[in-house]
């Protein structure tokens, strides 16, 4: 079995504060899985380390053999700037970057692609229209458009469903089954256990340090949940980084 990622006793954190403990483990080429705890526990940092946005305070976290843009990443909407004047149909075009770079021009070609992706998350006819004028869950599939183009063997989502309605939440958790289908690598910042039970065969469950990670059935048991919210109550954000193995 190969791996996009592998952690090895991988702790992140922000100015030498942790937000995640001592990781150790693997996700699969191929697998879906659905990154679980309570608020506060460490799900958004350990996107960004995966990426390669943030390094590792100790440990070793190694994408074997992926570049940065084999990745396809998705924050929380809340980090996007939406006031900046662009249109739909030009921000799903950013999809193609990874193969036109900044100077090459759009064909007519590139154009069609990234209609069919609006037409594919059911946005047809909302190329001309400024993101701005969109709803949260029409800006969604605006984004999962863009990553249609961006054609990425991995894809990272941070709260991919939050603040959208349950038909987009459903047409584009669709997206992601097709996804996983393709043999693709996902890794998805969720809070709707009945979801994951539902859809993601793996799951990694932490509440700053890892509680489960592994088959959904196995990991979301209660006992499971019921240590994490413990150990997310019990959590001082004050904590210095913890040197396993150092006096």
């Amino acid at each position: 079995m190969t791996t996009a990622f592998s952690l090895h006793d991988v702790t992140l954190g922000y100015d030498r504060h942790p937000a995640v403990h001592h990781l150790t483990g693997s996700f699969a080429t191929g697998s879906l899985t659905a990154l679980v705890g309570p608020n506060g526990s460490g799900k958004s940092t350990l996107l960004k380390g995966l990426i390669g946005l943030l390094a590792p305070l100790e440990g070793h976290l190694e994408r074997n053999g992926l570049c940065q843009s084999e990745i396809a990443y998705l924050p929380q909407q809340a980090e996007i700037d939406r006031s900046f004047p662009i249109s739909v149909i030009e921000t799903v075009l950013l999809g193609h970057w990874r193969t036109t770079g900044l100077f090459r021009p759009i064909t007519r070609t590139l154009r069609r692609q990234a209609e069919k992706a609006l037409v594919a998350v059911g946005l047809d006819g909302f190329g001309r229209r400024p993101i701005a004028s969109l709803s949260a869950g029409q800006f969604q599939r605006v984004l999962f458009a863009r990553m249609l183009l961006q054609d990425c063997p991995v894809i990272l989502l941070d709260e991919p469903f939050t603040a959208i309605d349950a038909k987009t939440t459903a047409d584009l958790l669709r997206v992601v089954v097709g996804w996983h289908g393709e043999g693709r690598t996902i890794v998805a910042v969720l809070h709707d256990l009945d979801q994951v039970r539902e859809s993601f065969p793996d799951t990694l469950l932490i509440a700053r340090e890892p509680i489960g990670w592994g088959a959904t059935t196995k990991v979301l048991r209660a006992e499971h949940l019921f240590q994490a919210r413990q150990m997310a109550e019990a959590w001082d954000d004050r904590a210095e980084v913890c040197w396993r193995g150092v006096a």
